[in-house]
């Protein structure tokens, strides 16, 4: 109820119209109720009883006839709240998106930034008022990706691929988590949304780039090992594709150290 994008203040839309919508049933009904209760008590005698009454056309059209309208005005705004809304729908803006690679690991998140060439741990960083491209994956089970404050949760599934458009229009910190249990460290899965101005945006990714963490094949395999409530990390470089290959299950493998060759006779 405190949304900080246009995504999510349209689903505060949606909520809220929706629910004065069944209100309009759900008052009458209640105020009918206590009516009837009270008029046809035992102890009023203008109350008329008539215990051969069986049908009213009046009755029959007032019950069905607002449920009906009550029914249709809902299925309008989820019609058009679903088309509006669909995630894979980029955000009407004309700054350019920025693009975040999403993956969930047991039990943690990355994020990687693919045209700034770093990536981070539990921690997002994206610029204020600025629309956010998401890719997202799993490298593992199912997940699911959720801002409450910007809006719309979507899944994160293995082998499979994503799309989610988000934007925050005010600097501040903000709350994520995984919606979907996903095993013992699920509780530990959560992480920052950091919304700064673009120039500070501008400024953390250069400062980010001079991170001496590597995110390769060796710092991935090590990454992918299950640990939960894993502090926000950020890796200076990112080896090309390495979401593609999260996603095809063709992660680059570590560099092996091979042995010096065995010299002599019989090497």
């Amino acid at each position: 109820m405190d949304p900080v994008g246009p995504v999510g203040q349209a689903e505060k839309t949606i909520l809220i119209n929706s629910t004065a919508i069944m209100l309009a049933i759900v008052i009458p009904v209640i105020i009918a109720t206590i009516a009837f209760a009270w008029w046809f008590r035992r102890g009023n005698t203008k109350a008329t009883y008539r215990p051969d009454w069986e049908y009213s056309g009046a009755i029959e059209m007032v019950v069905w006839a607002i449920p009906a309208l009550t029914i249709m005005l809902l299925g309008g705004i989820t019609w058009i709240g679903s088309h509006d809304l669909e995630p894979s729908k980029p955000l009407p803006s004309k700054t350019q998106p920025l693009k975040v690679d999403v993956v969930s690991l047991d039990w943690k998140w990355l994020f990687i930034y693919p045209d700034q060439g770093v990536a981070t741990v539990n921690q997002l960083v994206v610029p204020a008022g600025v629309p956010v491209s998401y890719r997202l994956t799993s490298a593992t089970v199912w997940n699911s990706f959720f801002v409450p404050q910007m809006g719309t949760m979507i899944y994160t599934m293995p082998r499979m691929t994503t799309q989610l458009h988000l934007q925050a229009d005010k600097p501040g910190v903000y709350d994520g988590l995984s919606s979907h249990y996903s095993g013992e460290g699920f509780s530990g899965m959560q992480f920052k949304v950091h919304a700064v101005p673009p120039q500070a945006f501008a400024a953390w990714a250069q400062g980010a780039r001079g991170s001496q963490l590597k995110l390769d094949g060796a710092g991935y395999a090590e990454l992918s090992k299950p640990s939960s409530y894993v502090k926000p990390i950020t890796y200076g470089a990112v080896v090309p594709g390495l979401f593609d290959a999260i996603v095809t299950n063709r992660v680059p493998a570590p560099a092996v150290q091979h042995n010096k060759p065995i010299s002599g006779p019989g090497a």
